[in-house]
């Protein structure tokens, strides 16, 4: 239910590739997601599952900080799940499994808490897919998952291109769930209860280095809207719009950092009430 951009092979890849300059760049964002993951989990042991872990930071923040939950990763990249296992092997709490995440949960009903960092975004049909979730969590159990706000509000994703309008359908994409009313009817429709999201701003982190610039193109043109856009270009157009990025990155330089204003949401809600 989460393949339509293809993680289970070259997209995956690339992530697993660039783990540390993701990691970097969702830096200002983690805290605020992991004190909003601890807020929700329960008092006493618990199982969590984080759905599309990546690399394993989530992950392992949680099952770091409450060594009695039993914390399982799960993800579609074996590439990604690579580096999870080699970077978080001495959390004895801490499991990744290959595969679909929604499949996942429903083996390891029931779920205390469901967490994931940008993972949800991706669902085919999102309804049955946070239905079928539901389904999967204990009673009261939460789900707790960031996710970009529209892309407008995000400029490290317009370099080379203005914002397109928003979709008047949903589409999957990493700014799929920009849109809080429609998050919020997803949720809603899908069987959970006590929807709230809170609006985060955040440092997006795209460049650090005696040369950020450098850095950062070799980021951005590996992961995001431009490199999408440069790959689907003409051969004969890339030069001029690599310079174009280079000239923008370069007016967003801060000595040895480039940062630019970025928009999450975070969302928290509760399995109760009717099963979907």
């Amino acid at each position: 239910m989460t393949d339509h951009f293809d993680w289970t092979g070259r997209v995956g890849d690339v992530w697993a590739q660039e783990w540390q300059r993701t990691d970097r760049a969702f830096a200002g964002l983690a805290p605020r997601l992991d004190a909003a993951i601890l807020a929700a989990a329960p008092a006493g042991p618990f199982t969590a599952l984080d759905i599309g872990c990546g690399a394993g930071a989530t992950a392992a923040a949680l099952a770091g900080a409450r060594l009695d939950a039993r914390v399982t990763g799960v993800d579609l990249s074996a590439a990604l799940l690579d580096v999870a296992r080699t970077r978080h092997a001495a959390l004895p709490n801490l499991a990744f499994r290959h595969g679909d995440a929604i499949t996942t949960a429903g083996a390891l009903a029931p779920l205390d808490l469901a967490v994931s960092r940008h993972g949800v975004m991706f669902f085919d049909d999102p309804v049955a897919a946070f239905a079928r979730l539901r389904q999967a969590m204990a009673p009261g159990g939460a789900v707790v998952f960031s996710c970009f706000a529209p892309v407008a509000d995000n400029p490290w994703a317009c370099l080379l291109a203005p914002p397109a309008p928003p979709a008047p359908h949903y589409t999957p994409g990493p700014f799929a769930f920009g849109d809080p009313d429609r998050v919020a009817a997803i949720l809603a429709a899908a069987g959970w209860a006590g929807v709230t999201p809170t609006r985060v701003a955040f440092a997006y982190r795209v460049g650090a280095s005696d040369d950020p610039v450098a850095d950062t193109i070799g980021f951005l043109t590996r992961i995001g809207p431009a490199a999408r856009l440069l790959h689907d270009s003409a051969p004969a157009d890339r030069a001029a719009l690599l310079a174009r990025l280079a000239d923008r990155l370069a007016a967003q330089r801060n000595g040895s950092t480039i940062d630019f204003p970025a928009a999450a949401w975070l969302w928290t809600a509760r399995a109760t009430g009717e099963l979907p």
